[in-house]
């Protein structure tokens, strides 16, 4: 406390013999720091960019990429201090301004690393494709949400630690405070790591599309506790991890074909040769389509229905794009009916036919048996 005292006397004395030069000089040494400010962020940066990205190793790229608006705000804060330090009075040496300018540059060490854990940074794609995983996984977001939400809580306790707070007891807090922690947060902890298995094991990806009992959708993004879900009818589904890692999971994204499945009937009046030459000439439209895969494709009269002679269809498409899927499917039912009308062939409906029996009973007979019948009871 006395040094304090001692730091602020010199400050205030000095304060008196400030000139209007020495505040001149400080405002140009700020200037010059704002001008190469410019300088280093068009030419400089760029100059060093350009060649480190003629190396073999792309980490120095990543790292200069990162940190570039870090080193701009880094330009403004030391020409702030140089100027300051230039003035007739000791504002730097107190303790609180130091403390204030370590706490900028702490900062901005964490804002460079916060850039480069990004989803998107060339590090974590690069370490991705190391380890065999798919660049576009999951893992790469939902592995930069958990190194960006360290760096924070690292930048927060090393600022509070310059400061003079005590952070030990904080953290043997943390520690007396697990077991209630866990139990208030059972759900929490199970959907992360409910996430942490989806990842994992990589039932999908972003951007597949899944179906599961609970939604169907496109998917859109993973976070520590849920699964974003766009549904087709444009809306948001959010899914707890600890329900989604429970549920058995459809990824329709994986198909490398999409079926056609269908049975066509027609009626039972259609003679057997028009049957099977309608059979024969739709499986050689099928096998004509340049669209239609040609490794499984089956027209087959399958079986005798209530109301119809059902003849199977059954191929699958090149294409799983569901837009492209319909019209190739259109294309197809066109041609079927294109055959049905040129062979004179009806297609079935349900129908039922009833037999009257031919009883000779007049009306005056009828009211007799009804009469008898009456008295009878």
């Amino acid at each position: 406390m006395e040094i304090d005292s001692w730091r602020w006397d010199v400050f205030v004395r000095s304060l008196e013999r400030l000139e209007w030069t020495d505040i001149g000089i400080a405002v140009a040494i700020f200037s010059v720091f704002l001008l190469f400010r410019k300088i280093f962020t068009k030419y400089i940066f760029k100059l060093v960019l350009a060649t480190f990205r003629k190396t073999p190793t792309e980490l120095f790229t990543n790292i200069l990429l990162s940190f570039e608006k870090p080193l701009r705000a880094f330009w403004i804060v030391l020409g702030t201090y140089l100027a300051l330090v230039y003035l007739p009075f000791h504002f730097t040496t107190i303790e609180f301004v130091e403390h204030l300018y370590r706490s900028i540059i702490i900062i901005l060490i964490g804002w460079g690393l916060y850039n480069y854990t990004s989803e998107y940074s060339m590090g974590l794609i690069k370490l991705a494709r190391n380890v065999d995983i798919d660049e576009h996984s999951m893992l790469v977001p939902f592995v930069s949400k958990i190194l960006r939400f360290a760096i924070i809580a690292l930048i927060i306790v090393v600022v509070a630690s310059e400061w003079g707070y005590e952070i030990s007891g904080f953290i043997a807090g943390l520690g007396l405070g697990g077991l209630a922690f866990a139990l208030a947060a059972q759900d929490t902890i199970g959907n992360f790591f409910g996430g942490v298995i989806i990842i994992t094991e990589k039932p999908f990806s972003k951007g597949d599309w899944i179906q599961t009992p609970s939604v169907e959708g496109v998917v859109e993004d993973i976070n520590f506790r849920s699964t974003q879900i766009r549904t087709f009818s444009d809306s948001i589904v959010t899914i707890p991890n600890s329900t989604l890692a429970n549920e058995p999971i459809t990824n329709w994204s994986e198909m490398g074909k999409r079926r056609v499945s269908f049975s066509l009937g027609v009626t039972y009046s259609t003679p057997k040769d028009k049957v099977e030459r309608c059979a024969r000439r739709i499986e050689s439209v099928l096998r004509s389509h340049d669209e239609v895969d040609q490794d499984l494709i089956m027209v087959r009269f399958s079986e005798f229905n209530n109301s119809s002679l059902d003849i199977f269809v059954y191929f699958f498409t090149k294409t799983i794009v569901w837009a492209e899927w319909f019209r190739i499917k259109e294309e197809i039912n066109f041609e079927i009916l294109k055959i049905l009308e040129e062979e004179n062939v009806s297609v079935a409906f349900p129908s039922r036919s009833i037999y009257m029996e031919n009883n000779e009973v007049t009306t005056e007979n009828m009211q007799t048996m009804m009469k008898e019948s009456s008295s009878e009871s």
